[in-house]
């Protein structure tokens, strides 16, 4: 139980900013407190630039982009049906800056302006990139080390910085005529902006409490004190009094009791440690004690996150075969939208393989010129040439995760244009490319991911052996080419009875692409660069395990392998702890929708291919999946699947009490009196007994610090397959309810304890400062 409930002393109150922002072109406090003030960088950026904005469509149009005194805001103008309208983006939700013609778009549409004067930004999330130009050199340079610099800054920043650094720039937002006061019909305004619904006599009465000078307006400290108010966390308040007693200290004996409840390392040793690099009172620090502050700093920190830091990295052992792995698995690759009339691009595969994926897919065509394309065949899909993939495979590949890349290629090329296929590989990849089996290994086992690091595999055809560049060729059917055709003609019989889209569908299958009459044989060169990963016809389950092939794989669509688990489940787990497998979606889902991966997971199947670009719950599935081994793309599978049947895993009963959130976002920023409704819901998924979802109640009209003290419980038979995936949702009684947030992590990967949780959007990107505070209890039964 959790007792002590006094709320604290004002000067006992985190900070938070004092006043609003300065003028429009002086560094605000928030760029004080990172130290760029007087950076030169910053100081272009802050007075603005005129930038070029480089489209696919359109012309270029030069804008007025500058930096807000918040240090994190950047503004410029949008052109939107002939009116001009003030867009933004966050510093925060940038992945990464590129100099030069480093972008698909500024090598397509960028040739008039100088390399040196162009850069790209590249955002988290599924934002695409914005390709920029500026005036001259000098100009591009200033923005570039500024943007690094910021967001080097920004991430490094406590979770407190954040809240800080936060609340500041609505302040900012909220003090209309910028007189760094705020009347309280601007704090009213305020209050709206962060998802508070307060009533107006308690508004008012807080506003006047600090109102010190009497003169209704905040400014200066009666301001940072309204902040400290808002910013109370009263059930941390709470917990501190139930170890420190009183005396509201904890001393180090205190502190290592509640690591010992927290189910970390109880030592004294652990506990002084604790308090040196947390607590931030000097005095109290040098006689090993904490203060409320320093134990709040230590539960937002990463040490207090729900997620095991030992986990960020990579921990599991990377020298069992390849089969012995989930593997990250991208299907459709080169679509950033849907597969029927999106657009094929280098930068998928630059955010898939960025996002940790390690198998990419490849669907290669005829070029009209003689250079094989990627695009989606029978569509309106457009298309990108085979060599700038590749290009773009080789600059990314290895900068997420050292472990092998795979290749999936599906190919609808003329003996001519596999061997330029296969030209263009070695020549672009160089020793990257594996196209001999591993020395000292047998060739017909699979090696692990740690002998395979740095390498690319492909998966293709395979002529039979002897494979040393035969004069002929051979006639080989692609199995998933064979298999694809006869789902996607049972989904379009499907499709057309259960709705009228008959003209649309007879409109797509007119389009033809271009396809070589002797597309179906496999040319020695490209033969040559297939090495584990040997592409075949499914032999059937039986014959699988009878004569095992491990470097042999086979593809399957989501119906078919359903089918397989629905009528052979434990067959196909122990040909997949000797093979691999690979999954894919329905071809005539037009939508490019996903399916559930964690039915295929269940059943050891190695890659399961996602489309990447469509956000939802299965994407957030596969992004807690691989969050477990340093996002690296590879997670060794549990005992049970690796060597069948064996022992099976210890029951658990896990209890996950949702005590409160803070600063959830608000969805409908134009509707000023939009405040959300938040209800939690925690889902378990795994093996079809272990499925389940329960939620809290609902909470009107409070984004900004609701608060639940509800407990969730769930019995789980197979932990070790199990995923826990947070939402926050938004309640609405008459229609479905809205998406704020959610996090899916590894129930292996989930600590015990008080637990921050960091939400993330629909797109995977950080809500920071947004977060969750649990507490978790597992028990074995």
């Amino acid at each position: 139980m959790i007792c002590g409930r006094k709320a604290r002393p004002a000067a006992e109150q985190p900070r938070c900013p004092s006043d609003g922002s300065g003028g429009p072109r002086r560094p605000g406090r928030a760029l004080k407190k990172m130290g760029l003030t007087e950076d030169e960088d910053i100081q272009r950026m802050l007075r603005g630039s005129l930038l070029w904005k480089i489209k696919s469509r359109g012309k270029p149009r030069e804008r007025l982009f500058r930096l807000q005194e918040d240090g994190a805001t950047v503004c410029f103008e949008g052109g939107f049906r002939r009116a001009r309208s003030q867009q933004s983006f966050s510093v925060m939700h940038i992945e990464g800056v590129r100099e030069g013609h480093q972008s698909e778009g500024l090598r397509k549409y960028g040739a008039a302006f100088p390399e040196r004067h162009c850069f790209t930004l590249v955002f988290k999330g599924k934002r695409k990139n914005l390709d920029l130009a500026a005036r001259g050199e000098e100009d591009a340079r200033h923005w570039v080390q500024g943007l690094t610099k910021l967001m080097g800054r920004l991430q490094a920043m406590s979770q407190p910085e954040k809240l800080d650094h936060w609340i500041h720039g609505v302040l900012q937002r909220a003090d209309r005529n910028k007189d760094n006061k705020m009347s309280f019909r601007e704090v009213k305004s305020m209050l709206r902006m962060i998802n508070i619904d307060m009533d107006d006599v308690y508004a008012y009465k807080l506003f006047k409490e600090c109102d010190r000078s009497g003169n209704e307006r905040l400014e200066g400290r009666e301001l940072e004190e309204f902040c400290r108010r808002l910013l109370r966390r009263p059930e941390l308040e709470e917990l501190f009094g139930h170890y420190s007693g009183e005396d509201r200290v904890l001393s180090a004996e205190e502190l290592r009791d509640f690591l010992r409840d927290q189910g970390e390392d109880a030592s004294l040793h652990q506990a002084r440690a604790i308090i040196r690099a947390y607590e931030l009172n000097e005095k109290a620090r040098q006689q090993d004690l904490m203060m409320l502050d320093g134990f709040m700093m230590y539960l937002l920190s990463a040490a207090g996150d729900i997620l095991n830091q030992e986990h960020t990295k990579v921990h599991q052992d990377m020298s069992q075969p390849l089969c012995h792995y989930f593997i990250s698995s991208s299907h459709n690759t080169y679509l950033t939208r849907n597969q029927i009339g999106g657009t094929s691009s280098t930068e998928a595969y630059v955010r898939a393989l960025m996002a940790g994926c390690r198998c990419v897919e490849l669907d290669c065509w005829e070029g009209s010129d003689g250079e094989p394309v990627v695009y989606h065949g029978h569509t309106l899909t457009s298309k990108i040439l085979f060599r700038d993939v590749i290009e773009s495979i080789r600059d990314y590949a290895f900068k997420q995760s050292p472990y092998p890349v795979i290749l999936s290629l599906e190919n609808h090329c003329g003996l001519e244009q596999q061997a330029t296929m296969a030209r263009h590989m070695k020549a672009i990849l160089g020793d990257m490319l594996l196209t001999q089996p591993l020395e000292g290994q047998d060739p017909h086992d699979l090696p692990s991911p740690e002998q395979l690091k740095w390498k690319v595999l492909v998966k293709g055809k395979k002529l039979p052996e002897p494979w040393h560049e035969p004069q002929g060729v051979t006639s080989l059917l692609d199995p998933e080419e064979e298999e694809e055709e006869e789902e996607e003609e049972e989904e379009e019989e499907e499709k057309l009875q259960e709705r009228n889209s008959r003209r649309s569908l007879q409109s797509l299958q007119e389009i033809k692409p271009l396809q070589a009459k002797d597309a179906s044989q496999v040319a020695p060169e490209l033969s040559a660069v297939v090495v584990y990963c040997q592409a075949v016809p499914f032999p059937g389950l039986a014959h699988a395990l009878r004569h095992p092939r491990p470097c042999e794989m086979s593809s399957f669509s989501e119906r078919k392998a359903r089918k397989l688990i629905k009528e052979a489940g434990p067959a196909l787990v122990r040909y997949n702890a000797q093979q691999l497998s690979r999954i894919y979606p329905l071809g005539l889902k037009m939508n490019s929708s996903n399916y559930n991966p964690q039915e295929m997971w269940n059943a050891g199947c190695q890659l399961v291919a996602l489309n990447f670009q469509t956000p939802g719950y299965e994407m957030d599935l596969n992004a807690g999946r691989f969050l477990g081994n340093g996002c690296c793309g590879y997670v060794l599978k549990p005992p049970c699947l690796r060597s069948p049947p064996g022992e099976g895993p210890h029951r658990l009963a896990l209890h996950v009490r949702v005590i409160t959130a803070q600063q959830l976002p608000k969805l409908n920023r134009e509707k000023g009196s939009s405040i959300v409704d938040p209800f939690v819901r925690v889902e378990i998924h795994g093996v079809p007994a272990d499925c389940s979802k329960q939620q809290t109640h609902h909470k009107l009209n409070n984004g900004f610090n609701p608060r639940w003290e509800e407990t969730l419980s769930f019995q789980l038979r197979a932990p070790e397959l199990a995923l826990v995936r947070f939402v926050v949702e938004d309640y609405d009684s008459t229609s479905c309810n809205d998406f704020v947030g959610q996090f899916t992590l590894p129930l292996a990967s989930m600590r015990e304890g008080y637990r921050h949780i960091h939400l993330l959007s629909k797109d995977g990107a950080s809500l920071s400062p947004a977060t969750l505070f649990v507490h978790v209890r597992c028990k074995s039964l």
